[in-house]
């Protein structure tokens, strides 16, 4: 029989907003500082350190826009949290294009964080998070879509620091959140019981068919820290890569994750 399936983690909308406004906060602070030279520095994907900037930006301000429109018909969502993070990739492109032209249009990236931070402070409830919001992967409800931006914005907080060097804080709630759904996505990617993941303080998930653990210690075990996790499951790093640089351990005959990741892009 197959693995029965959990019910899938409850976040707490008021807290994830809070989260996203933390973490946008966070890089809004660094951003003020960056001089001329610092934003021209290359980041991933071709993009500069302005456009990654501008990117940040752009997906806060997605919210906001969608709240200005009518609620799209439900009753029900077409797109699960747990769903997300497999469609991420597909508007990936569309998104680092519209944050491109947004670079351009407006040069001056304080003026724009502090305009986004506002829009968003006011549109965005703390609460009605069953209010359905349109992505470019189908409809989701309002508190699955801002945990989503806790996921985006802690990301591209990592790749902003790895273009320019500079140290940016994280907010725990949002950095938690976007452990936990990318561990979730691996679960619910390959569900079984074979190989527990850990990534402490946040997540531990078991995965994988096969002989499932039930007492002592698991026979197959995978645990990194939650930067390093992110960056395997969205393919800014390698799982060799990780192991070869002991950022990750991989204990047992099945604690090879290698075929399962990137889980998103």
């Amino acid at each position: 029989m197959p693995p029965a399936r959990k019910r899938p983690r409850a976040y707490d909308v008021s807290r994830t907003r809070t989260a996203v406004l933390a973490q946008f906060a966070h890089v809004q602070a660094v951003v003020r500082t960056l001089t001329p030279e610092q934003l021209a520095l290359p980041g991933p994907g071709e993009r500069t350190a302005r456009d990654l900037a501008a990117h940040l930006a752009t997906e806060l301000e997605r919210v906001s826009r969608e709240l200005e429109l009518p609620e799209p018909p439900g009753p029900k969502p077409q797109l699960t949290l747990l769903e997300w993070p497999f469609s991420a990739t597909a508007g990936a492109k569309g998104v680092a294009d519209d944050a491109r032209a947004l670079a351009a249009a407006r040069p001056d990236l304080g003026a724009l964080y502090a305009e986004t931070a506002a829009r968003f402070t006011a549109l965005v409830p703390a609460g009605a998070g069953d209010r359905l919001v349109t992505t470019g992967a189908g409809t989701m409800r309002l508190g699955d879509f801002l945990v989503t931006r806790a996921v985006a914005l802690v990301v591209h907080t990592d790749d902003l620091h790895r273009a320019t060097g500079l140290d940016i804080p994280y907010d725990r709630q949002a950095l938690a959140a976007c452990t936990r759904l990318l561990a979730d996505a691996l679960a619910e990617k390959a569900p079984g019981g074979s190989v527990e993941v850990r990534v402490p303080p946040f997540a531990v998930v078991q995965c994988i068919g096969g002989p499932k653990h039930t007492r002592g210690t698991p026979p197959n075990v995978v645990e990194t820290d939650p930067l390093t996790w992110i960056r395997l499951a969205t393919g800014r790093t390698q799982w060799t890569q990780a192991l070869e640089a002991a950022q990750v351990s991989a204990s047992g005959e099945r604690a090879d994750l290698a075929p399962l990741l990137p889980l998103t892009g």
